[in-house]
């Protein structure tokens, strides 16, 4: 192999400052967090839900939570993010957290794990 292609592919690699075992870890207990968060109107937490699109573990501990609502009306709209934050927050290691609400995709009960849907009994 040339130096040309050793120095290309070197470009490729890319490393996080977190660990792969750190990685995992933060993300099992954030995943153990969201699910400790339930709309208070639905007997299942939000991430059964299917309500947490995307959760981005940044190199200097952050979180960025992407997730939508049941409804853009929903009674817990107000609440929700809050507890989202809070919960990720409590997971040891982890620093800022920023919670964005989007609308887009709409969600949809098809989102739902099969947990919630034998929850609320919607088979």
């Amino acid at each position: 192999m040339s130096d040309t292609a050793e120095i290309k592919n070197a470009a490729l690699e890319t490393h996080s400052a977190l660990g792969p075992e750190e990685t995992e870890r933060l993300t099992r207990e954030i995943i153990a967090a969201l699910k400790t968060v339930f709309d208070p109107e639905i007997p299942a937490d939000i991430y059964e839900l299917g309500l947490i699109y995307k959760v981005d573990i940044k190199d200097d501990r952050s979180v960025d939570v992407v997730m939508t609502l049941t409804t853009p009306n929903c009674p817990a709209a107000g609440e929700l993010p809050t507890m989202v934050e809070n919960a990720i927050a409590s997971v040891p290691g982890v620093g800022v957290v920023s919670v964005n609400i989007v609308w887009e995709p709409a969600w949809t009960p098809d989102r739902m794990s099969d947990e919630a849907r034998l929850v609320l009994n919607m088979w």
